[in-house]
C-alpha cells in the first residue's frame, strides 16, 4: 500500500447537492472524484436512489456479495445534514447482500454522512478487494482522500474515541466521524455497519447502525476496516438551501409539533423506541419464543418506563444530529458486562432500540441487563441484532421440536429464557466456534437446508418433508430475517413484510399500528392502497436523507381532521415545503412520490435481474399469517374460535381445535393471496408481481436492458 493521498477539488454544497461521487477501487487502490450526471440526480435524487443506481450499473446478474465488482454504496440525500430541520442525519448503505443475493439497503443516523457532504461528496462507491485491511480516510479540510493501514484491532466500540482523537488534529472531535464493523461481520452473513460520532454532551462516542442485510459483511469481505471523514466546516453551514429562512420557518413548525405531541403519545424523547415494548405487548404484537406468542406478563420488567428510570440517566435531548428535538437516541452510560471477551468491563450502551429488545423477548428472556449486554456485543461484533436474535429463536424452536439434537449444536442446549445460553451462542457465532455456530451465522435460509440434511438421517424422514415443516416457522422472507412484530392478525403488515423488496423489514411498510391498533385499513382496497402509498413515502425519506420518526410516530394534531389521518398529511406538507425551500423548486406530493416510485421500480428490476422478485418470492411463512401449532392456537383459543365463527363464518360444531386450526391456515393463506392480487394491480404489476411494460414506460425505465430483465422474468415464470 502506497499510503499516497489523492487530492481533489472540493465541490461546495449548493441546494443540498455537491454533485460529486467518491469512487474507490480497493484492488487497484484507484481513487477518483467523479461528477454525478444531471440525469442521475433528476431520476434517482440521492440516498437510496443513488445506491440503487450505483449497484445496478456496477453489477450483473452473476454478481454475488463477495464478487470483487460488487459495489458497497453509501449516500445521503439532498436534505441530509440540514440543521434547521428535524431528523436529517440519515444515510443509506446499499449492496448485493450475502443474505438475499440481491440489492439490500439499510439506513443509519449520526454525523458521518453530513460530514461527507461537507467534505464534498454526495455518495461513495467502493469496489474491488484489498489484500490487507485498510482504512479509507476522507480529509475535507485538506481535500485529500487516502487508503491507509487499518487499526490493528477487531473491535468497533472499545475506545472509539481513540480513532476520533487520532484524526481530529487541530479541529474538534465533532469534526470527525467514521463507519466500521467488527469481527462478527467478517465471520457471518449478518454484519452491520456502525456509524460512530462524538457526542459533546455525553463526552463519548455514540454509535448508530446500518443493521440489515449484511452490509458490514460486504465491507469486511472487501478488506475495508472502515471509512473516516474529517471536516471542520461548521455543520450549520450545511446544505446552503435556496431559501434558508423558509427552511428555518418550516423546521420550527415541525419542532413545535414534536414538542407538543411526543410526550403525550410515544414518549420517544424520554424512553427512546423502548416505548414500543408496552404498546406491542398490550396488543399481542411483542414476539415471544420465535413469534409463537405476542404477549407476556414479564414485559413489565423491561418497559419503556423501566429503561427511562433505571438506565437512561441523561435527561437532555438525545438527537443523533443537530436540529432534531425528538431526542430518541437514548443510551445507558454504565453497564458491567458479564460474558464474553470483555467480561468485567464497564461500558456505555447506545439504545437499546425496540428491535434489539424484542430480539431478546423472542428468545424468552425478559431482563434489561441482558437486553443491554446483547445489544452492546452485537454492535461490538458488527452483527445485526434482529437477524442474530431471529436466527437463534428459529434454532431454539427447531431444537425444542426435536429437529435438532445436542449432537448437531456442538453441545449447546438451546432453551427459552436462558440468557447465558443466548450470549454463549452469540459469542460462538461471532468468532466463530464450531460448525453449528458458523452455519448459523449464514442466516435462516441457509440453516433450513442445513437442519433438513441432518434431521433426515436421525429422524428417518425425507429432507423435503423436514424442510416443509421448518419453513412453517422459519421467520425469513427473501432471505432476510423478520423484524420484530407479530403479524398474525394484521393482513396489511403481512403484506408489508412479504412485498417489501429487501425482505421482511418494517422500514418499507410499517402498517401494523394503523391496521391492527387503529383499524384504519378495514378493506382489501384500503390495505392494498396503503401497501402502495406507504412504501413509496418511506422510500422517499430514504432517498432524501431523512428519519421517518418525526412523521410516522408523531402525528400532527390536525391529522385527525383529514380524510386519511394515518398519512399525517399536515406534517407531509412541512416536508414538501422543506424540499422546495432547499431545492428552489415547486414540487408537489405527486412529484415526490413519482421520484420515489422510480427508485422503487429500479430495486424491483435488480431483484428480477438477480433471479428473484416474482410472486413466489413474496410469500411468507405460515407463522407470519397464523398460529402454526396447537400450542399457539390454544394460547388464544377463545379469540380464534370467535374469529372463525364471526369473521370467517365457519361452524364450530363438533370440530376439534386441530380441525379449526387447519381451517384457519387455509383461510389465512387464501387471504394473503387475494391481497397479493390487489397489491400487484395497485403497483402496476402483472399477476406474478412483474412490472408491466406500461409501468416501465410511465417511470422512464423502459430501455432495452430493463425490458430484457422483465422478459427473462416472465420466461422463468412460464417455465
Amino acid at each position: 500500500m502506497g499510503n499516497i493521498a489523492t487530492r481533489y477539488e472540493k465541490s461546495a454544497l449548493d441546494r443540498g447537492y455537491t454533485n460529486r461521487l467518491l469512487s474507490v477501487d480497493l484492488t487497484s487502490e484507484k481513487i477518483t472524484a467523479q461528477h454525478i450526471p444531471d440525469d442521475t440526480r433528476r431520476m434517482f435524487v440521492g440516498g437510496r436512489g443513488y445506491c440503487l443506481k450505483l449497484v445496478y450499473d456496477g453489477t450483473t446478474d452473476a454478481t454475488r456479495y463477495d464478487s470483487p465488482e460488487n459495489v458497497l454504496a453509501l449516500a445521503g440525500g439532498p436534505l441530509c445534514g440540514e440543521t434547521g430541520f428535524a431528523g436529517t442525519g440519515k444515510f443509506i448503505v446499499g449492496t448485493i447482500s450475502p443474505l438475499t443475493g440481491t440489492f439490500c439497503d439499510s439506513n443509519a443516523g449520526g454525523h458521518f454522512f453530513p460530514l461527507v457532504k461537507l467534505a464534498g461528496f454526495d455518495a461513495i462507491a467502493v469496489t474491488g478487494k484489498s489484500s490487507c485491511n485498510v482504512l479509507l480516510v476522507i480529509d475535507g479540510d485538506a481535500c485529500t482522500v487516502s487508503l491507509v493501514e487499518a487499526p490493528a484491532v477487531e473491535t468497533s466500540l472499545v475506545e472509539p474515541e481513540k480513532i476520533i482523537e487520532q484524526w481530529t488534529g487541530e479541529g474538534k472531535p465533532t469534526g470527525v466521524a467514521f463507519v466500521t464493523s467488527g469481527i462478527g461481520a467478517k465471520n457471518t452473513s449478518i454484519g452491520c455497519i456502525n456509524s460512530i460520532y462524538y457526542d459533546v454532551r455525553r463526552k463519548r462516542c455514540r454509535a448508530k447502525q446500518a443493521g440489515r442485510g449484511g452490509t458490514g459483511t460486504v465491507m469486511r469481505d472487501k478488506g475495508l476496516w472502515g471509512i473516516v471523514v474529517k471536516c471542520n466546516t461548521p455543520l450549520s453551514h450545511g446544505n446552503r438551501p435556496a431559501d434558508r429562512k423558509r427552511v428555518q420557518e418550516v423546521g420550527s413548525k415541525l419542532r413545535r409539533v414534536v414538542s407538543e405531541v411526543d410526550a403525550k403519545a410515544m414518549s420517544l424523547g424520554t424512553q427512546g423506541t423502548t416505548s414500543l415494548i408496552d404498546m406491542m405487548n398490550g396488543f399481542h404484537l411483542l414476539p415471544v419464543n420465535n413469534f409463537q406468542y405476542g404477549i407476556d406478563e414479564r414485559a413489565r420488567e423491561i418497559s419503556g418506563d423501566v429503561f427511562a428510570e433505571k438506565f437512561f440517566k441523561q435527561k437532555v435531548p438525545d438527537g443523533c444530529f443537530p436540529g432534531c428535538n425528538l431526542g430518541c437516541t437514548k443510551g445507558c452510560e454504565s453497564l458491567t458486562l458479564k460474558t464474553g471477551p470483555q467480561a468485567g468491563m464497564t461500558v456505555s450502551v447506545d439504545g437499546p432500540e425496540y428491535e434489539s429488545a424484542a430480539s431478546i423477548t423472542n428468545l424468552g428472556v425478559f431482563d434489561a441487563h441482558w437486553i443491554l449486554e446483547y445489544s452492546w456485543y452485537c454492535d461490538e461484533y458488527g452483527l445485526d441484532t434482529i437477524s442474530a436474535g431471529v436466527i437463534m429463536s428459529f434454532l431454539f424452536e427447531a431444537y425444542e421440536r426435536g429437529l435438532l439434537t445436542a449432537g448437531d449444536t456442538d453441545g449447546l442446549e438451546l432453551k427459552w429464557d436462558s440468557p447465558e445460553m443466548v450470549m454463549k451462542f452469540l459469542h460462538r457465532m461471532a468468532r466463530p466456534q464450531g460448525e453449528f455456530a458458523a452455519a448459523a451465522g449464514r442466516g435462516i435460509r441457509h440453516m433450513k437446508g442445513w437442519i433438513a440434511e441432518r434431521a433426515s438421517q436421525h429422524l428417518g424422514r425425507s429432507k423435503s418433508e423436514i424442510l416443509e415443516t421448518l419453513s412453517l416457522f422459519a421467520m425469513e422472507c427473501k432471505g432476510l430475517e423478520f423484524s420484530m412484530y407479530i403479524t398474525k392478525e394484521s393482513l396489511a403488515q403481512q403484506g408489508g413484510y412479504g412485498f417489501a423488496l429487501k425482505g421482511a423489514q418494517h422500514d418499507e411498510a410499517w402498517l401494523i399500528a394503523i391496521d391492527q391498533l387503529n383499524k384504519e385499513l378495514p378493506t382489501f382496497k384500503h390495505k392494498a392502497t396503503a401497501l402502495l402509498w406507504f412504501p413509496l413515502m418511506r422510500t422517499w425519506f430514504n432517498i432524501m436523507g431523512l428519519c421517518k420518526l418525526p412523521w410516522i410516530d408523531v402525528r400532527h394534531p390536525e391529522a385527525k381532521n383529514t380524510d386519511d389521518p394515518a398519512k399525517n398529511m399536515p406534517t407531509v406538507e412541512y416536508y414538501i415545503e422543506f424540499v422546495n425551500a432547499t431545492l428552489g423548486t415547486e414540487k408537489t406530493l405527486e412529484d415526490l412520490l413519482l421520484d420515489s416510485e422510480r427508485c422503487y421500480l429500479l430495486h424491483k428490476l435488480i431483484n428480477l435481474r438477480q433471479g428473484f422478485g416474482t410472486r413466489e418470492h413474496d410469500r411468507i411463512p405460515l407463522r407470519a399469517m397464523s398460529p402454526v401449532f396447537l400450542n399457539e392456537f390454544t394460547s388464544r383459543r377463545d379469540y380464534y374460535r370467535e374469529y372463525l365463527k364471526n369473521e370467517v363464518g365457519i361452524s364450530l360444531d363438533g370440530k376439534s381445535d386441530d380441525q379449526l386450526l387447519h381451517e384457519l391456515h387455509d383461510y389465512r393463506r387464501g387471504q394473503y393471496e387475494k391481497l397479493a392480487d390487489e397489491v400487484y394491480e395497485e403497483k402496476g404489476y402483472d399477476s406474478q408481481g412483474i412490472p408491466t411494460d406500461e409501468t416501465l414506460a410511465r417511470l422512464g425505465l423502459d430501455g432495452k436492458d430493463f425490458h430484457s430483465i422483465v422478459k427473462a422474468a416472465r420466461e422463468r415464470v412460464m417455465s
